[in-house]
């Protein structure tokens, strides 16, 4: 597809990503580095349009995003990139992953790359290390569904599950958390929360396990912020239950959990697809 003045571009649609919980694996080599843990690719996205050019616009303002100029870089294009999304940024939802994959998939179409699927989630989820903005949403959000991540890295690396649902997904967000400074901070106390979770998730793989060992990474891991504390005992007490994603002020809840507390959440269901290349009206 042309854009009205005849230049190539090409749409991709990622969907966001909420990570319940993580344990954090560096390594020398960005394909290698990355994380285990579980979370849910969410119907609520983000839409990368790419076409010749120069800059980064989200929701129709110019923005830096490093992952997205690493991608850019490592494909050796001049594009510009125009992305589209409900979700906020820096709250828990992947947008700087979905901005990379999106941008990866949509540049290699346009412009005739010709890499594979792998290799551009492997250019992304590298792109994301190296920024500093992520260790496991890239793979995740390739995948779609409720990704169980079993070992670290991109795909030459990594090794994926899922549970197998599509439960309804409310969520809502109370504002950001720096990824980049959680990262860059001691992560033991962290990575050892998010592997017993994922043993207990394992033990038993449902999606009600899923909230629980989610809910109780973030109290082990000293992550829960006053205010999501709050929407969860709210969520609890009308019977539901809920967690907090990674890494954000944000509180999730499956089913009708947050609306039976009296909230008044965003809802969407998750995305089984993974992100994809779409038609503009599709999108």
């Amino acid at each position: 597809m042309n854009d009205a003045d005849g230049r190539p571009m090409t749409t991709a649609f990622v969907p966001g990503h909420i990570t319940g919980f993580f344990s954090t694996h560096p390594d020398p080599e960005p394909a290698a580095a990355g994380s285990r843990g579980a979370g849910l690719a969410l119907s609520d996205g983000v839409t990368v349009t790419v076409s010749r050019g120069a800059g980064t616009r989200l929701n129709g303002d110019s923005v830096e995003i490093a992952a997205v100029d690493h991608v850019i870089d490592h494909l050796g294009v001049e594009a510009t990139v125009d992305a589209e999304t409900s979700l906020p940024l820096g709250a828990g939802f992947g947008v700087s992953g979905a901005m990379a994959l999106g941008t990866a998939l949509a540049a290699n179409a346009a412009f005739g790359c010709h890499r594979t699927e792998n290799e551009l989630v492997e250019i992304a989820h590298c792109a994301e290390v190296e920024a500093g903005t992520g260790l496991g949403d890239v793979v995740a959000q390739a995948r779609g569904g409720l990704p169980i991540r079993l070992e670290p890295g991109g795909p030459r690396h990594g090794a994926l599950d899922g549970l197998p649902a599509r439960p309804r997904i409310e969520y809502l967000t109370f504002g950001e958390l720096s990824t980049e400074t959680v990262l860059a901070g001691d992560t033991d106390r962290l990575s050892a929360a998010g592997e017993a979770a994922l043993d207990e998730l394992l033990a038993e793989p449902t999606a009600e396990q899923f909230l629980r060992s989610s809910k109780t990474f973030a109290e082990d891991a000293g992550l829960l912020t006053d205010d999501v504390r709050d929407a969860i005992t709210a969520v609890e007490q009308a019977g539901g239950q809920a967690a907090m994603a990674m890494l954000g002020r944000t509180v999730f809840a499956l089913g009708t959990g947050l609306s039976a507390a009296g909230y008044e959440p965003a809802v969407c269901r998750t995305d089984a697809a993974g992100g994809r290349l779409v038609d503009v009206e599709d999108s």
